[in-house]
């Protein structure tokens, strides 16, 4: 058994960024850059730019210094996490660096979640961030080189995201959570990641809802990460045949950030989509109590792809309770 409840961890506070692709999208975004270079000289530092606008935005709001903060859990795409690790430097906070490709934010929630459980720190935050051009030219081909995009594959999310959670009581509480395994189904063609990891979403869901005892209708949305458009259609077929679960409240986040006119084929794909959909539509929309987030990774580099070796995934799971205003208030 890999979930674990919790009673005291909430989400205190949240910000975001995207790219200027995802701003022409179907989120209404608050905070954008205006082109990939973010007014760097390199895409790379363009990235760490925009970590560090959500790390020192989230510590403005909440009127703190790095100094407040106990730990930092994050990380990235590009090469060792090296964009959180940049973000991180002389910032002299305690810092985690996790990697579990586009499932890499629900790691860091679930990791932070257990040390504030056991009131080993009072507050962390969780980080992450991903950019088209940097994630396109590291795992496929860089954009100049002009490759064409297969039908079945995802784009690259431009954005970053930071929340901050503490032991303190928020209307957003941290309920539960499942450590997922990895899965292996032979694939080995890297754009095709939303079949890649289908499997370990649809594993991922049947063992938490078997750990806690619960069923699909427990949730009033179940959302996996960045699956696309293909790819949610597989999980779901692997759901229902393996499974017997039947799906009403279940969307895909990656699927609905951008219109279907901006190319991007199966939708989005990368660690910033989960919390982008989080920070901007679940939480904000209030129409949700319960909320079940299926975070996906593929667990490829470009070594094992040119090797010619099949691509494991993993999915890990955070289960969200948004409590009514006037019920917090009493707590």
């Amino acid at each position: 058994m890999a979930s674990f409840k919790y009673n005291d961890v909430y989400i205190k506070d949240y910000c975001t960024i995207v790219g200027p692709k995802e701003k022409e999208g179907n989120i209404k975004f608050p905070n954008s850059i205006k082109d990939y270079y973010y007014d760097e000289e390199n895409l790379e530092e363009a990235e760490i730019k925009m970590q560090n606008y959500c790390l020192n935005n989230l510590l403005k709001k909440n009127k703190m210094a790095a100094s407040d903060i106990n730990l930092v859990i994050g990380g990235d795409l590009i090469d060792q996490s090296v964009i959180t690790s940049y973000n991180l430097a002389n910032k002299k906070i305690p810092f985690l660096g996790v990697y579990n490709a586009c499932s890499t934010f629900n790691e860091a929630l679930l990791i932070l979640a257990n040390f504030l459980e056991a009131k080993m720190i009072k507050n962390g935050i969780c980080i992450t961030s991903s950019h088209n051009l940097n994630a396109e030219r590291q795992y496929r081909f860089p954009i100049e080189y002009g490759a064409v995009r297969k039908i079945y594959s995802t784009f690259t999310t431009t954005g970053g995201a930071a929340c901050l959670l503490t032991n303190e009581k928020t209307p957003y509480k941290i309920e539960s959570s499942t450590i997922g395994k990895v899965v292996d189904y032979g694939i080995k063609d890297a754009s095709n990641m939303g079949a890649i990891m289908a499997p370990s979403a649809a594993l991922t869901l049947y063992e938490h809802l078997t750990d806690l005892n619960r069923d699909v209708n427990y949730y009033d949305v179940i959302v996996t990460g960045d699956l696309g458009l293909l790819g949610s259609k597989i999980f779901q077929r692997l759901i229902k045949n393996d499974y017997n679960y039947n799906l009403p409240n279940y969307f895909d986040a990656a699927s609905i950030i951008y219109k279907e006119d901006q190319n991007t084929n199966q939708g989005g794909s990368g660690p910033v989509v989960m919390p982008l959909i989080l920070f901007t539509k679940l939480l904000t929309e209030k129409k949700y109590k319960k909320i079940l987030l299926l975070a996906t990774g593929s667990l490829h580099n470009p070594l094992m792809v040119n090797l010619k070796k099949s691509i494991p995934s993993i999915t890990h799971a955070i289960s969200i309770e948004v409590m009514k205003w006037h019920i917090w208030m009493l707590l």
